[in-house]
């Protein structure tokens, strides 16, 4: 990811946190014929002392696995709040207009999880994270059935070897920020997201 050194943040809890606000990334691997191959999919983020593991998983039919088995080398990305930036927030008019986003980059390295228990628990990582009232309902059911739904399933853990995360916020240009934190303010979600962050780094308005 191109990162100029006004938007690049080494903070392991800032790209964290972007991670769990925003959990639907997207995995992209080599497939047979060398192209990126990609599947959209939420994933479950576990810290342990510096290490980062992802936790997910995808449908038995996609090739998304066999791709993953045959190079465990991927990359993951996160995409967080993003938004148009005018250039009327400047006080002259030699401008032009841009976008204003948050990301995160993870190269990982895949193991596939396969054994029907461990991908129960995979499961029940990802339904604490987005419906945790459903946990009963999964775990009435009939264990048959689970089986069934959990063979359709292929897991996989991968562990975070490198990460970027860029916070692409305008920060170079200080004499838009007030105008700009203020047109966010009053935009839609992704936009009061974005002058939230605004005011988490310090920028004025």
């Amino acid at each position: 990811m191109y990162q100029p050194p006004h938007f690049k943040s080494s903070d392991r809890a800032v790209a964290a946190g972007l991670m769990r606000a925003h959990p639907f990334a997207s995995l992209i691997s080599p497939d047979d014929d060398g192209l990126p191959f990609v599947t959209h999919l939420p994933l479950h983020l576990e810290e342990s002392g510096e290490g980062m593991t992802l936790v997910g998983h995808c449908a038995r039919p996609n090739p998304h696995w066999r791709y993953l088995q045959a190079r465990p080398t991927a990359v993951v990305t996160f995409l967080g709040p993003h938004a148009y930036l005018s250039p009327q927030v400047y006080p002259d008019l030699a401008r032009v207009p841009s976008w204003n986003y948050l990301a995160v980059h993870c190269t990982v390295r895949a193991r596939l999880v396969e054994d029907a228990d461990a991908k129960d628990a995979l499961l029940k990582k990802l339904i604490g994270d987005h419906e945790p009232a459903y946990a009963a309902q999964w775990r009435a059911m009939d264990p048959q059935l689970a089986q069934k739904l959990l063979a359709g399933i292929v897991g996989f853990e991968l562990d975070v070897q490198d990460l970027q995360c860029k916070l692409k916020l305008n920060q170079h240009r200080p004499e838009s920020h007030g105008a700009l934190k203020a047109a966010y303010a009053s935009g839609n979600d992704d936009q009061r997201e974005l002058a939230l962050w605004m005011d988490r780094l310090g920028m004025g308005g």
